[in-house]
């Protein structure tokens, strides 16, 4: 052993060929291999009377993507995730600041644990515990009732693409869900990213006659969003191909994790189902590339 880690320390490009061939053989055979697969896949199209998948290229199964009920699993899927990631942004910030900032050592370690502590149970656990908090007979429809707010709930609930029969079984419902579950993805790399931020730059803002806000839209916040940036890729992705989260809290309409499983099990139609998958992996490399330019695998 002595003998052959001395010849590769004389040997630094034999040695750096060894270390990466294991991950690069994963990378490029697995995960690329099925995602090349899959985009191979999306050409091919299902015949309606027997039931085969054709394995001749065409893009029949792409037009039949961009028909209006695919067209709109696809639009509502990136407005949900939109939505979530923007919402997610807003209430991680305050949090993430008041951590950065003023909590002392002991508050910090207790917020830090209280944020990543729902990560501990499981996720079904908790996906399910919102349907019951949400729940026509749950706690929020309780609560509005005993302030008297009952009104304003029957109201949201009669909004058009935002309510529904209650809020366990609504958009908005779905939405309430996903930003709880994601949440903590997008505090914590904010709260590291204000962490790194020197005071001194804060003290020479004041210094210069800075006031609070300006220093905080001239110093604060672009030194900030390499943080919200790398906590949106999270709360995006994951809001964008997620299936338990709507199948268990949304009412019938489907997202882009729905309509892939069901297409790829139910139905068996697997070039439907890879052509839907496809459209997330290309979403999602583009929404790398912007925030790459933000910088956010900075502060990952």
């Amino acid at each position: 052993m002595r003998r052959f880690f001395a010849a590769l320390h004389r040997r630094p490009v034999l040695a750096f060929v060894l270390l990466m061939a294991p991950p690069l053989l994963w990378l490029g055979g697995v995960y690329l291999g099925s995602l090349g697969a899959l985009l191979v896949q999306s050409f091919f199209h299902l015949d309606g009377f027997s039931g085969r998948v054709i394995r001749q290229p065409t893009l029949a199964t792409w037009r039949a993507l961009l028909t209006r009920p695919h067209l709109d699993i696809v639009l509502r899927t990136l407005v949900m995730a939109s939505a979530v990631t923007l919402a997610a942004a807003a209430l991680a910030f305050p949090l993430a600041y008041y951590m950065a900032r003023y909590a002392t050592s002991r508050m910090r370690a207790f917020l830090t644990l209280a944020v990543v502590m729902p990560l501990w149970s499981s996720y079904l656990v908790r996906v399910y515990f919102w349907k019951l908090i949400l729940a026509k007979e749950g706690v929020v429809s309780w609560v509005f009732a005993r302030v008297g707010l009952s009104d304003a709930l029957d109201a949201l609930l009669a909004l058009p693409h935002i309510g529904g029969p209650s809020l366990s079984i609504s958009p908005f419902g779905t939405f309430i869900a996903f930003l709880y579950v994601w949440l903590p993805y997008m505090v914590l790399p904010i709260a590291a990213s204000l962490e790194r931020i020197p005071r001194s730059l804060l003290e020479a803002s004041a210094d210069l006659g800075a006031r609070p806000f300006d220093t905080f839209a001239r110093v604060v916040w672009p030194l900030a969003l390499p943080g919200v940036a790398a906590g949106s890729v999270f709360t995006f992705s994951l809001t964008l191909g997620d299936f338990v989260v709507p199948g268990t809290l949304g009412d019938s309409s489907l997202y882009l994790g729905q309509a892939v499983l069901a297409y790829q099990g139910t139905a068996g139609n697997i070039p439907l189902a890879a052509a839907f998958t496809v459209i997330p992996v290309v979403v999602m490399a583009l929404y790398l590339a912007a925030a790459r330019r933000a910088g956010a695998f900075d502060a990952l």
